[in-house]
């Protein structure tokens, strides 16, 4: 088999010398020849399941490694320092769109070269895997694996954090009322990756053409789930989350707000609740004058708070369960903890 550190295609890493405290024993996980025993594991999985790729006949030319690596003009990495607040901070809209100016996409052909190098990659791999013959690899072809895979993992990185800003361009695209945002960032940012791998970049289109429809099937398809659990599952029946959605003139003396103690452990907070359940709590029990009825309802709770319904849901509850805990462990307080739930 062909080793690209045999051949002397590319230089074999420098052995750096480690020196060890007096007395001290190496992890198991501790690395041998420069390779980790989790790399070599990977290697050995890969070279025995197998890997998909996208076939090209580049890949077979005389030279394919010199010009798809050596060649290839360096392509700086893109900047995704960026993107984690920016999902973090839903409501930034006029900072969200100046950012996403900032971000140089690819052009076409760095593109090309990625996704040529992140299959060939692959290609190598599956090549190694066949001549096996289901027996073990030499030491030279585990390592030729270990370097194969990390440079597909290099140009997978490099195309997803190059493309992610269509996550969010086609985020805001849809409306998704049954659907958190961050949740709608997560379909999208799985059907991303998923369009790297499959992508082929030999029938002359961008990719950000076919990464776009696979993120938006892939919200079609997560709204219409999240709208058939609701079908199967309303919120509204929850006993122990809806109180006060009906009016039940039987419960009143069962309201949480109607007991001085509950008001008196939010104003010290001793059962610690953040800012958020706090505000949630007080206006879904009707602790502050903002509604006139005493008992509003999710919806306008989160109209009130600028959240969606399932959010408010979401919150109440981790708030009702620290709520639980904490007059449980008060004396005279079981009274007042069964009527939380």
């Amino acid at each position: 088999m062909f080793d690209p550190i045999v051949s002397g295609l590319m230089p074999a890493p420098a052995r750096v010398p480690v020196r060890r405290p007096r007395g001290s024993r190496p992890s198991s996980a501790a690395t041998r020849n420069g390779i980790s025993q989790s790399d070599r594991q990977a290697a050995r999985e890969v070279l025995s399941e197998g890997v998909s790729f996208i076939d090209s006949p580049e890949f077979r030319k005389r030279g394919a490694e010199r010009r798809i690596f050596d060649a290839a003009p360096a392509i700086a990495a893109p900047d995704v320092a960026w993107y984690r607040p920016l999902v973090e901070d839903l409501s930034a809209h006029t900072s969200r769109d100046a950012r996403l100016r900032h971000t140089t996409p690819l052009t076409a052909a760095e593109e090309r070269t990625l996704f040529l190098q992140l299959n060939y990659s692959l290609y190598r791999i599956e090549r190694t895997r066949r001549l096996l013959r289901g027996g073990s690899p030499s030491e030279t072809q585990l390592r030729g694996t270990i370097l194969w895979l990390r440079r597909a993992e290099s140009a997978r990185r490099h195309l997803s954090e190059a493309n992610v800003a269509l996550v969010l361009a086609m985020a805001r695209r849809v409306r998704a009322d049954d659907m958190e945002f961050a949740d709608l960032i997560g379909e999208g940012n799985m059907a991303l990756m998923r369009s790297v791998d499959k992508f082929d970049c030999g029938r002359g289109f961008k990719f950000s053409t076919y990464a776009c429809r696979a993120i938006l099937k892939a919200f079609s398809r997560a709204g219409i789930k999240s709208t058939k659990h609701r079908q199967r599952f309303p919120v509204a029946f929850d006993p122990d989350l809806e109180f006060g959605e009906a009016a039940d003139p039987s419960s009143e003396s069962r309201r949480p707000d109607s007991n001085p103690e509950l008001r008196e452990l939010l104003e010290r907070n001793t059962a610690g609740l953040s800012g958020v359940e706090q505000l949630v709590v007080e206006n879904r029990f009707g602790f502050t004058a903002h509604f006139n009825d005493g008992s509003p309802t999710l919806e306008e709770v989160g109209r009130r708070l600028n959240l969606t319904k399932e959010r408010v849901r979401q919150i109440q509850k981790q708030a009702l369960a620290k709520l639980r805990v904490s007059l449980t462990l008060r004396d005279g307080g079981r009274d007042l903890a069964s009527s939380l739930n």
